[in-house]
């Protein structure tokens, strides 16, 4: 089976749904699938090794939005105005941007919904034409709030359509809400496109359904994965000295920092020398936020560690590895958490609220403890579990460890995958080698 995936760059920063998504393209691969892995906006950044991928941005961010916010930019023939969709110039583009701030995005959001119909016009056709040179079996989508490109797509290609579930709620309740609405609305008139939507929880699935209005029969799920064989780290025998509590997510409010720090202030009432240890990419937006959190923890002396945000992924193995438990503690109900089963891959256990997918990751894998969502004492109360239970902290390690190698592996998915795509569409399931 040849399958088009259509995915979107994270504009210069670690995106969780690119790396995801680059890593099922390599699974589908290894499964003796064709895969053609599309950029859209901006190239995609990975600290994993990349699947082959177009060398052409679609869609180029720089002209996105020059085309939604001018009608002179708009009559400009497109060959004169393409070379700003070179990855290169993007990544450039990507690095002078000074925030990714959602609620600003509502015009451009609904332009992109306008498909066919808006100033995205020709670069969807273009889009549209190289799928269909492709002449996949199938093409998925790797969210829906690119569902504007469906329509052409179908036309065009003629073959299955599918879209991926994830995340795509936490972007629309960030706009205002008039243009909330009306970007909700235009997804849904944007599915009899689709063959089918794919996600990877019940919760999310469900959620989802009621959130577009959509039957939860449409939606499939696809257990998230991670590649175990990349993933180097082994459960640790001791509780580290001194133990530590890591943190490796978007330094960002919804990420739910601040939550933590409020957690570890009670924890270190109990063990004086704990230490916490972030890692993770640092939105401009949000340097305020991040400024205060430090001055917080100033007085923690070696209780507290920055790391950066790591460039590779040995770099982020490393840092899980110094880890004794690992702690997102979301403010919103994340639909993936690839985090978690990075964390649990490396043999380091997690304490998650238990809201959003991380209920399911907990139960599949064995490999943590779920707290009271937004409740400091609570998520203390948890954390204390691995930092001073040895035998609690390495059993929860070692199950984690291998529940994820046993039901979120890149084979698990793609053979998941292309089930679903052959039941859901009639697809056949004839195999070709990738070139």
């Amino acid at each position: 089976m040849h399958i088009a995936i259509i995915t979107a760059g994270g504009a210069g920063m670690f995106c969780g749904s690119c790396m995801h998504d680059n890593a099922w393209a390599r699974a589908l691969i290894e499964a003796g699938h064709e895969v053609s892995l599309v950029p859209t906006y901006t190239p995609l950044r990975l600290d994993e090794p990349a699947s082959p991928q177009t060398s052409r941005v679609f869609l180029g961010g720089v002209n996105v939005y020059l085309d939604a916010k001018s009608k002179f930019w708009r009559k400009i023939p497109r060959p004169l105005k393409t070379w700003l969709d070179s990855p290169g110039l993007l990544n450039f583009a990507s690095k002078l941007a000074t925030r990714n701030d959602y609620s600003k995005l509502g015009d451009l959001t609904l332009a992109m919904l306008d498909g066919e119909r808006g100033p995205e016009a020709r670069a969807i056709d273009e889009l549209a034409s190289y799928i269909e040179h492709l002449r996949p079996d199938a093409v998925i989508l790797s969210n829906v709030l690119l569902a504007g490109v469906a329509t052409r797509l179908k036309e065009r290609v003629g073959k299955p359509m599918f879209a991926v579930l994830q995340g795509d709620d936490v972007f629309l309740d960030a706009l205002p809400q008039s243009f909330r609405e009306r970007a909700i609305s235009a997804i849904r008139a944007r599915m009899p496109a689709f063959d089918g939507l794919l996600t990877h929880t019940r919760f999310y699935r469900d959620y989802m359904a009621k959130y577009l209005g959509l039957e939860a029969g449409r939606i499939s799920v696809l257990l998230l994965s991670v590649d175990g064989r990349e993933h180097t780290g082994r459960p640790r025998r001791r509780i580290g000295n001194p133990p530590t509590v890591g943190f490796l997510a978007r330094l960002a409010p919804e990420k739910g920092l601040h939550h933590l720090v409020d957690a570890m202030e009670l924890v270190r009432k109990e063990i004086p020398d704990v230490r916490l240890q972030i890692a993770g990419y640092r939105p401009r937006q949000h340097a305020a936020y991040f400024k205060g959190l430090r001055r917080r923890m100033a007085s923690w002396g070696e209780g507290f560690v920055d790391v950066g945000s790591p460039e590779t992924l040995p770099e982020k193995i490393f840092f899980l590895e110094h880890c004794d438990v690992v702690s997102v503690p979301t403010e919103f109900l994340e639909p993936k958490g690839l985090y978690v089963l990075e964390s649990l891959a490396n043999g380091t256990p997690v304490v998650q609220p238990g809201h959003g997918s991380f209920p399911e990751l907990i139960e599949s894998t064995g490999g943590g403890w779920l707290a009271e969502p937004k409740d400091p004492a609570a998520l203390a109360e948890k954390l204390l579990i691995p930092l001073t239970d040895n035998a609690a902290r390495q059993e929860a390690a070692e199950r984690g460890y291998d529940g994820v190698r046993e039901r979120h592996s890149p084979r698990a998915l793609a053979v998941a995958t292309i089930e679903v795509l052959s039941t859901e569409s009639s697809v056949p399931r004839t195999q070709h080698r990738h070139a």
